[in-house]
């Protein structure tokens, strides 16, 4: 793990984890990356993806928007990992945080549990989450920590193939924040 510490619980058949890192550099199945809706590469965790991934997620970033157009937000869809120690990535939209009124936790909750459909279908055992939406699209990370970890846990539950989902937090703060969310969180 090169999350420098965490927290964890088991849930269902699988186990969650929270911890303060680097996502690119996760030895996990897949990371998801917090993309804009081009696909084309961005700032912040898209923009760190994609410098450290290659140019071959880009490729099939670009080969994906062709056939379909952008992504919307609360939808995923996967491209090779390319020079990262995950081999394949989930890209998912986050929403943009306007108040909480405009259906943001529900399209939040259906990034992450859109991410991890799509490694159930792919038939991977571990994921790795960056907190998606926090950074430039301004949810309110306080708002978002419970709304991600009960949509992980929710999909935990009946995971036939994922057995480790971690959140890796970039600041100490965001992790303790994930943190208080993990303990206050009922898993039943």
């Amino acid at each position: 793990m090169s999350a420098d510490r965490g927290l964890s619980r088991t849930i269902g058949p699988g186990r969650l984890e929270i911890a303060r890192g680097d996502l690119t550099r996760e030895r996990v199945s897949a990371i998801v990356n917090a993309a804009n809706s081009s696909l084309l590469g961005g700032g912040g965790v898209d923009g760190a993806i994609h410098r450290a991934g290659g140019p071959a997620i880009l490729e099939e970033c670009r080969a994906i928007r062709a056939r379909r157009g952008s992504l919307p937000p609360g939808q995923a869809v996967i491209t090779t990992g390319g020079a990262l120690p995950a081999r394949r990535v989930s890209h998912t939209v986050g929403p943009v945080w306007s108040g909480g009124r405009s259906g943001e936790p529900e399209t939040l909750a259906s990034c992450y549990g859109a991410s991890l459909a799509l490694a159930e279908e792919e038939g991977l055992e571990s994921v790795a989450f960056p907190s998606i939406s926090t950074g430039a699209f301004g949810y309110p990370i306080e708002e978002a920590a419970p709304v991600a970890l009960r949509a992980i846990a929710d999909a935990l539950k009946t995971a036939r193939h994922v057995r480790l989902v971690r959140c890796v937090l970039f600041s100490e703060s965001d992790l303790e924040t994930y943190g208080r969310a993990l303990a206050a969180m009922v898993t039943g």
